[in-house]
């Protein structure tokens, strides 16, 4: 959220939450002049890097209701443990008892709630060295931290000497150290401990190392905390470790005259000898440049993964006597029963209609969202996106859940029952479900088929099984998913002519010339214009995913494939995985329109994975990486089957002919699911990170290299093609590459600047460009409207090279807010690159 000034108060949504915010023209840092909104702002921008640091603890807060005043004249400030009577009921919070009572500590850990205590003027944010269990139980201690504070006489350049002699000391002892200039006077350092360590063993071991440093420097280290033996000298406070301390957080900022930041640093830092703590301004830099340097320690304790009963998820999100759905405080479930398994199917009116499919499974409830029910005939299949397990007791539950809280809206059963289990794998389930006498579903037979992702977030296709005309399944057993058009294949079919055996025919066109292998274009849109043209082509919606990869048009010779870019240039060399081995395309030649996929070990595609395979020439290079980043070839459109050209024919045509040729195929030959409604595909695009959807007509031919607007594109990722103008040097860990990279996007005048881009780069990609764009150094600037200071110390480099950055916005301006680097994309010219709207 980007704050303004103006109205005294305003209604704003962050993150989907409405909050109020009031006085953001409200200066809280006289000396500097920064404002309440500017303090919003920056923790709505930080906070990807400094959630992964508070999330699961709780936390105490410096509140200055008037500003923090001035060096001579500071204002009151405020401790705030108890949550405030009127926080928005979404604030996530947990109890602590005190002798007066418990106190419910807010939990952090998504940006509106950061906003909230912004607003309420809690500029410090401090927290134990422990998280909450899942049972809402204090934890164990999960980092160490060492509060290197220097007494009169000495300052920052001795704390950092201190840090390097800790430094040798944990990191003999398998503890590797980040440093953090605390923003008043002196340094931390955090460690990760190994599980299992009480608060008590963590603080001993932290007053353990202060006094072995303290003996070996006695000159400049006391680790006792007397006030009349710290002149001259470092403290090491060790107390911080103790259960009931707490600690500035990584990238809170402090309440001093001015704005500076509890900011993680590099090891290169501390050894300069200008070191100084840094304003917010400059955290929020180098966030762009650098990240975070204490990446590592973030999520420690499992923020992302703590979940030690399959009820975990389900707890988090819910606060007992907010919500009437039953809120267990054991996130084990329950031991099974014995009996038949049951299953509930629940109709939920949230912010969109949708089902809730649940089956009881190892003592919880298995749950998928389903947009559009079960499927009424085995002709279709309905996407079903897994949630988290749910209590076995929300089998019975029925009622209103309060807007505001997760999942708000009503929920009524529309059938429930038992089933019998054939088949429980972690990509496919298959079951009989039975519900209630007379009620909507009857008997029927279902499967469940993963087809992206894995656990909660996964994408599902749920598929009626097939029955004869008595309304019993087929004897065999067999799963056949029905295509998206209803067309489903019958098992029992013969062979047609294009995967019989013999000789394939001789396609007249053979081989494809140069001007065949250009792939069709798809115009850039919105959710409610391709929702629109969607009505115009008849009502029924052809939608895919976007799938992060790379453009590429196969063709396939009856044993081997060929793969080109749509540059024209050949990739056959790079994917020997795809391409030295007989995919099963069957024995007709074939020119095939898809995407070259990396997968992150989760199942999404991932470009910045990609990019490992796509510059690689040597073999011996190309096989190794071939073991490492295996890609995968999913394919949406087929061009030419053996001498027939199938670019005049109906999209839904070429579609039964791409899964003809592709029906035998190896699995590293993906062909995804075509949905048929627009929300329920961007939704489910959303929530599985993808990058967005293509909406096309079903009716439409192939126009090869054309754009056309039967085919449209919807981003839920803003990414944006960028031409590399130039290098802007780095500094500290950077020193030998470089800090940010000047980019462009062709306009009518020229190579328009269009902002920089610092972040997203691993330390490969950092030498990998630099060796690219070195050859290309020049004198000539040739960017439009590039402001001084970012010209001041550029290397310019000729406009030859295009890469791709994920980013928020475009500013009036122009310029590239929040971007983040992808990758450089070969397959496209200088001259390709437009401005994605």
């Amino acid at each position: 959220m980007a704050a303004g000034g103006g109205a005294s108060e305003q209604l704003v949504r962050v993150g989907g939450r409405r909050l109020r915010v009031t006085n953001l023209d409200k200066v809280l840092y006289p000396e500097t002049g920064t404002t309440k909104g500017e303090v919003i702002d920056y923790y709505t921008r930080i906070a990807p890097l400094l959630i992964p640091h508070v999330i699961g603890r709780p936390v105490t807060r410096k509140r200055w209701v008037e500003g923090v005043g001035t060096q001579d004249h500071p204002e009151p400030v405020f401790f705030a443990k108890d949550l405030e009577r009127g926080a928005p009921a979404w604030v996530k919070r947990a109890p602590i008892q005190h002798s007066g009572g418990a106190k419910d500590y807010p939990l952090v850990g998504d940006v509106p709630t950061l906003v909230y205590l912004a607003q309420v003027a809690s500029l410090e944010l401090h927290v134990p060295q422990w998280r909450f269990t899942p049972e809402g139980e204090r934890g164990d201690a999960d980092r160490l931290v060492l509060d290197l504070d220097p007494g009169p006489g000495v300052g920052l350049a001795e704390c950092a000497i201190v840090a390097g002699w800790a430094r040798t000391i944990l990191t003999d002892m398998g503890l590797e150290p980040y440093p953090v200039t605390s923003g008043s006077k002196g340094i931390h350092l955090y460690a990760a401990l190994p599980p299992g360590q009480s608060t008590e063993r963590a603080s001993a071991l932290a007053h353990e190392l202060a006094k072995a440093i303290e003996s070996d420097h006695v000159d400049l280290v006391v680790s006792s905390m007397k006030k009349a033996d710290r002149a001259g000298k470092v403290l090491i406070d060790w107390s911080q470790n103790n259960g009931a301390k707490t600690t500035i957080a990584p990238y809170s900022l402090r309440g001093r005259p001015h704005p500076t930041v509890a900011a993680p640093r590099d090891w290169d830092e501390l050894a300069d000898p200008h070191l100084r703590q840094l304003s917010f301004d400059e955290v929020l830099a180098r966030m762009d440049e650098i990240g975070d340097p204490m990446e590592a320690l973030g999520f420690h304790s499992g923020g992302r993964d703590a979940e030690v009963g399959p009820l975990s998820a389900y707890i988090s999100k819910r606060t007992a006597g907010r919500t009437p759905e039953p809120v267990p405080t054991n996130p084990l479930g329950e031991t099974p029963h014995g009996e038949k398994p049951t299953f509930v199917i629940q109709e939920h009116h949230a912010t969109a209609l949708h089902w809730d499919f649940r089956l009881e499974h190892d003592g919880v409830l298995v749950s998928w969202a389903v947009p559009r029910g079960v499927p009424h005939s085995y002709t279709r299949n309905n996407l079903a996106i897994q949630t988290e397990d749910h209590p076995m007791s929300y089998g019975s539950f029925e009622g209103s859940i309060p807007a505001g809280e997760y999942g708000g809206g009503s929920v009524t059963i529309w059938d429930d029952g038992r089933y019998d289990l054939e088949k429980w794998r972690d990509d496919e389930i298959i079951a009989t479900l039975e519900g209630r006498p007379g009620g909507p579903l009857g008997r029927v037979r279902l499967a469940l088929i993963r087809t992206t992702g894995e656990g909660e977030k996964s994408s599902w296709l749920l598929h009626r099984m097939k029955t004869d005309a008595d309304g019993r399944t087929q004897p065999d057993g067999t799963v056949v998913v029905a295509s998206p058009q209803g067309d489903e294949p019958d098992p029992h079919d013969e062979p047609t002519a294009s995967t019989s055996e013999g000789p394939a025919p001789t396609p007249a066109t053979w081989p494809p010339h140069a001007e065949d292998l250009r792939p069709m274009l798809a115009t850039s849109s919105t959710r409610a214009l391709a929702r629109a043209a969607a009505s115009r082509w008849g009502g029924q919606p052809w939608v895919e995913a976007k799938w992060d990869g790379i453009r590429a048009l196969g063709v396939w010779d009856g044993a081997r494939l060929r793969l080109f870019a749509r540059s024209g240039n050949e990739l056959t060399h790079r994917y020997p995985e795809l391409t030295e081995v007989d995919l099963g395309l069957g024995t007709d030649r074939a020119v095939l329109d898809g995407e070259l996929v990396a997968l992150e070990p989760g199942g999404r595609p991932s470009f910045p994975l990609l990019q490992t395979r796509m510059n690689l020439e040597r073999p011996g290079d190309i096989a190794r990486e071939a073991q490492r980043t295996p890609v995968r070839y999913y394919l949406f459109d087929a061009l030419v089957e053996g001498d027939r050209d199938l670019t005049t024919l109906p999209l839904r045509e070429r579609r039964e002919v791409l899964e003809r040729v592709a029906a035998a195929s190896l699995p590293v030959v993906v062909l995804p699911p075509v949905f048929d409604d627009v929300d329920a595909a961007l939704d489910a695009s959303d929530q599985l990170r993808l990058e967005g959807v293509v909406v096309k007509d079903p009716r439409s031919a192939y126009l090869r290299g054309g754009r056309s607007e039967a085919w449209l594109k919807v981003k839920i990722t803003r990414t944006q093609e960028v031409v590399i103008a130039g290098i802007r040097p780095g500094k500290g860990g950077r020193s030998g590459t470089f800090g940010s990279l000047l980019l462009g996007i062709p306009g009518p005048d020229g190579l328009q600047y269009a902002g920089r881009v610092g972040s997203g780069f691993s330390d490969s990609t950092l030498s990998t460009l630099l060796k690219k764009l070195t050859p290309l150094r020049t004198d000539e600037n040739p960017l439009i409207g590039v402001p001084a200071l970012d010209a001041s110390d550029a290397l310019w480099v000729r406009p030859e090279l295009v890469g791709e950055v994920e980013f928020g916005e475009f500013t009036p301006g122009g310029i590239l807010r929040h971007s983040r680097w992808r990758g450089l994309r070969p397959d496209k010219s200088s001259s390709e690159v437009v401005r994605e709207d």
